[in-house]
C-alpha cells in the first residue's frame, strides 16, 4: 500500500468511535480472506495475545468502552513486557560476549599438549595423602 493511500485511510479512521473502527476492522479481515493473495506478516507473541483477549472480548458482546480500556491496559503491559526483553536480550548478549572474550584469552596448553597445572592449584598428596609443601618425598 503506497503511504499516501494509508495516510488517508488513516485520516479517515481516527475521528470514528470505537465501535465504528472494529466494523472497519472486520471489513478488512473480511476483504482480506475474500481477496488476499499475501498472507500478512505474523505478530509477535504480546500481540497475537492482545489480539486474541481483543476479539474474545468482542465476540462475549462487552462494550466498547470496556475493550478500550482494557487493551489500554494491555498495550502498556505490553510496551513494559518489551522492555523487560530487550533488557534480558542485552544482559545475555553481555554474557555471551565476555565469554568470548574470556574463552579467546585462555591460557594455552604446554608443550605436551596436556594442559598446565592451575596458577592456583594446591600441592598433590603424597602417598599419606598429604601435600607436599616443601616438595621433599616421604
Amino acid at each position: 500500500m503506497n503511504p499516501t493511500l494509508r495516510d488517508r485511510i488513516v485520516r479517515h479512521l481516527e475521528p470514528l468511535p470505537d465501535e465504528r473502527a472494529y466494523q472497519v476492522l472486520d471489513y478488512i479481515e473480511f476483504l482480506e480472506s475474500k481477496y488476499g493473495s499475501q498472507t500478512v506478516p505474523s505478530a509477535n507473541i504480546f500481540q497475537r495475545f492482545t489480539e486474541g483477549v481483543e476479539d474474545t472480548m468482542r465476540a462475549g458482546r462487552i462494550s466498547t468502552a470496556a475493550i478500550s480500556e482494557t487493551m489500554g491496559l494491555l498495550n502498556k503491559a505490553m510496551g513494559v513486557l518489551g522492555g523487560v526483553a530487550a533488557a534480558g536480550k542485552s544482559v545475555a548478549t553481555d554474557i555471551v560476549g565476555a565469554a568470548s572474550r574470556a574463552a579467546g584469552s585462555a591460557p594455552s596448553t604446554t608443550g605436551g599438549g596436556e594442559p598446565g597445572p592451575a596458577p592456583d592449584s594446591a600441592p598433590a598428596p603424597n602417598a599419606k595423602g598429604q601435600g607436599q609443601a616443601d616438595g621433599s618425598t616421604g
